[in-house]
């Protein structure tokens, strides 16, 4: 009895001065990278809770309304479209890692295999569609108006010599459609919880070289707090580095 009453005493202290921070995150890889570094941030006096969300945009809703503290789930040219479209002040804190987007097919070898007219998945959203395309352009696929337009759009592309055939999806859908068409753009991440290897599987996939970086986000008036300092140096710690290196074998790189 006495020692489940110094349990419960040590459970009550920890509770009464370690703070709350709830951060969103997508599934994989950052729900997992922060479950990693939940007990470094205990022993720093922070309680990391971790909702996990599914989609790319009610993770930053809830953070602009308060109702939680801080997201990882998106790269900088994403948040910029989501601020200007909706209006809210978002800010990036920190650069963690890269997820480099591929090509992906059930019924190709190879990107030069594609037929004419062949039926192209790529994100709905005008970051990661805009990505997508560019990925394409530099595999030799299509050429587009403004080679260097992240915002690029289906109606950009000025040659197409297979006469691809594109459909627009959201991103977390695209992985459940691969066997139902020629060639799909899938986020890492995604791939992942899709079981795919991206470093084996994708036909084709963005370099070292890509900006788009995943990013902590927070509200302006949260970013220079304490506890999102301790997040931000746990992140960033030597720990959390060799860990993407080694769980992600190359799929995930870390950006710091």
């Amino acid at each position: 009895m006495k020692k489940l009453l110094v349990a419960f005493a040590a459970v009550a202290a920890f509770s009464a001065q370690a703070d709350t921070l709830t951060v969103a995150a997508t599934p994989v890889p950052h729900a997992e990278i922060l479950e990693f570094i939940k007990p470094a941030l205990a022993k720093d006096g922070v309680d990391l809770k971790v909702k996990v969300f599914t989609d790319y945009v009610q993770p930053n809703v809830q953070v602009a309304e308060k109702r939680l503290d801080a997201n990882f789930f998106q790269h900088q040219p994403y948040l910029d479209e989501f601020n200007k479209a909706k209006g809210t002040n978002l800010v990036a804190i920190a650069g963690v890692h890269l997820e480099p987007l591929g090509a992906y097919s059930s019924k190709h070898k190879t990107l030069a295999d594609l037929p004419g007219g062949a039926n192209v998945v790529i994100p709905n959203d005008a970051t990661n569609g805009g990505r997508a395309l560019l990925l394409l352009q530099k595999a030799g696929l299509i050429k587009l108006k403004d080679s260097n337009n992240i915002l690029s759009s289906v109606k950009d592309i000025t040659e197409n010599s297979k006469d691809l055939k594109f459909r627009e999806l959201e991103a977390a859908t695209i992985p459940r459609v691969l066997t139902q068409v020629d060639l799909a753009l899938i986020n890492t991440n995604y791939a992942l919880e899709a079981k795919l290897d991206p470093s084996k599987d994708a036909l084709v996939i963005e370099g070292n070289d890509s900006p788009y970086v995943n990013i902590l986000v927070a509200r302006p008036d949260d970013k220079d707090s304490e506890d999102m300092k301790k997040l931000v140096a746990a992140l960033h710690s030597p720990e959390v580095k060799a860990f993407i290196l080694e769980k992600y074998k190359g799929a995930v790189l870390p950006a710091f």
